[in-house]
């Protein structure tokens, strides 16, 4: 895998999708505006990305570079890929079949169903969908599109990277939320070693921590406040050896400090993200995370599909 998802192929990956993504902003903060004493601390904001979050970049990737049957495409979702998938799918007029679980957040079913997605919800947990949407591949022959355990997933993702390096190249350490692990994988893919990647993952959701302990993917706990984007059961197969090699270490966040982490990027930027947005930025704000005094850090703020602002 680690020949497949290469810098090169993440480039090939953009040149076609980029028609279709937005390089989405970066801000460089006062450290202490958040009393931090870093170098410096550079927000990617990925919330901005065609339907809330990074997960655009993986959807295209998959529906512009694999053969798409008449019966479309199926993925399963905790929300955000499901709602880029049936994004990209109604941009590029594939049907699109989306199963999520009982826990998908109001916010996130209602763009789901701007995007005119035939929805299915079912199951507590991702893992629920993901089996669902299994079977209906298997009986439609509709193509699965997997949230993360995918090549064409992993390039997507990677493109984050590709821009990050272009609009802020001083960075010393980057934080990454993870749940399936596709976007830490695929940025940790494009940087190999050349910056510091930390992962931060919620205490209810220790994918990514238990996997290294265990030295493969295995089953971890799937709840807390970010269920709906940082809960699967398991990383993926296919990023878990970038993480082993790439990844510098992870830090766990309470679901109180990614409240906290929430307040603080909408009370003093006025950026709205989803818990599992600003989980990256909980392991800073928090502490678990503390940067040398010269360090120039990177904060990916990876979702925004949240409940901000209430309807009229």
């Amino acid at each position: 895998m680690l020949r497949v998802v290469t810098p090169e192929a993440i480039k090939q990956t953009h040149a076609v999708i980029e028609g279709h993504i937005r390089r989405t902003p970066v801000i460089q903060i006062d450290p202490a505006d958040f009393g931090f004493t870093c170098g410096a601390v550079t927000f990617k904001l990925e919330l901005l990305q065609h339907a809330g979050s990074f997960k655009a970049r993986g959807a295209f990737t998959n529906l512009l570079t694999r053969q798409i049957p008449a019966a479309g495409v199926v993925a399963a979702s905790g929300g955000n890929h499901g709602v880029a998938v049936a994004y990209a799918a109604h941009k590029l007029g594939i049907p699109a079949k989306i199963f999520v679980p009982t826990v998908t957040s109001a916010a996130k079913l209602a763009r789901l169903r701007e995007c005119e997605a035939d929805i299915e919800i079912g199951g507590d947990r991702y893992d629920d969908a993901l089996t669902a949407s299994r079977q209906w591949a298997a009986e439609s022959g509709a193509l699965e599109i997997h949230a993360y355990d995918q090549v064409e997933t992993l390039l997507g993702q990677g493109t984050v990277g590709k821009e990050l390096s272009e609009q802020a190249p001083d960075i010393d350490t980057l934080l990454v939320a993870v749940g399936g692990g596709g976007l830490i994988g695929g940025i940790a893919a494009w940087y190999r070693g050349a910056v510091k990647i930390v992962a931060v993952e919620p205490m209810a959701s220790p994918t990514l921590h238990k996997a290294l302990a265990a030295g493969r993917p295995v089953d971890a706990e799937a709840g807390g406040i970010a269920v709906d984007s940082l809960a699967p059961r398991r990383v993926g197969e296919l990023m878990f050896p970038f993480a082993q090699r790439f990844v510098d270490r992870v830090v766990l966040v309470t679901d109180e400090e990614i409240q906290a982490a929430q307040y603080r990027l909408w009370q003093t930027l006025r950026i709205a993200a989803e818990p599992g947005g600003a989980a990256a930025f909980a392991a800073v704000l928090s502490g678990r995370y503390r940067p040398e005094p010269s360090e120039r850090i990177g904060v990916l703020v990876c979702g925004g599909n949240t409940s901000a602002v209430s309807l009229p």
